[in-house]
């Protein structure tokens, strides 16, 4: 079936989907194998400054291409992926994140997903990464060199269960605000390595389960770790 979505901010139901058949209209924040979509278009109302749980548990989309996207008024993008179980690419090349505050859960359960081109990310207004790239199953290689995190407050579970992971780029990573790292690595259990002599953890309160389960780490330098406020390392 060809079918339109509208996304209007209504209680938070972003999907109205019509069958071009006469059918019913469906009203729902989620679509499914059984919708039978093959390709859907997008108006997203100039009023929605949040995109959350966009495309949530969606399992049925295995490709995502941002044709036209510049707008600069969305605040809120977590969850937006959550559980696309089947999504295997996402384009970037046109997305606007310049004021986005939120990107927790952004892509987390995304687990057919081999690897993620977020070249064109503005991170500058982020304050919560907290599970961005939990469970990423498939995830390989992640290239965040060009993320700005100085306004980050919460990293935890950030890369948690990403089990696949092999490399991993943070070293433009600012963590001077950051307070939350617990569970940050968590079963990242293919990582040899993690280069993060350039994190700031005064500000850090949790770190409990942070390298938990790595079980292929091999060389891991904290000589600059500041745990000075730190209330939990259990389980490191």
């Amino acid at each position: 079936y060809d079918k339109f979505i509208n996304i209007k901010d209504e209680d938070k139901i972003y999907f109205h989907i019509y069958f071009n058949n006469n059918k019913e209209e469906i009203k729902r924040s989620y679509l499914n194998k059984e919708d039978n979509v093959t390709k859907i278009n997008i108006i997203i109302d100039y009023q929605v400054i949040s995109l959350e749980s966009l495309f949530s548990i969606c399992d049925c989309i295995e490709s995502i291409y941002f044709k036209q996207f510049k707008r600069n008024n969305i605040i809120d993008m977590s969850s937006m992926f959550y559980f696309c179980s089947s999504l295997k690419e996402i384009n970037f090349s046109n997305f606007n994140t310049i004021n986005v505050r939120n990107m927790s859960n952004m892509f987390s359960c995304c687990s057919l997903l081999k690897e993620i081109n977020l070249s064109n990310f503005n991170t500058n207004k982020v304050i919560d990464m907290n599970n961005m790239f939990s469970q990423c199953d498939s995830l390989e290689i992640l290239n965040l060199s060009n993320f700005n995190t100085n306004n980050v407050t919460n990293m935890s579970a950030m890369f948690y269960f990403s089990s696949s992971l092999k490399e991993i780029n943070l070293s433009n990573f600012n963590t001077s605000n950051v307070t939350n790292m617990s569970n940050m690595f968590t079963c990242c259990s293919s990582l040899k390595e993690i280069n993060i002599s350039n994190f700031n953890t005064d500000k850090v309160i949790d770190m409990n389960n942070m390298f938990s389960q790595c079980s292929s780490l091999e060389k891991l330098n904290l000589s600059n770790f500041n745990n000075n406020n730190v209330t939990d390392m259990s389980a490191m």
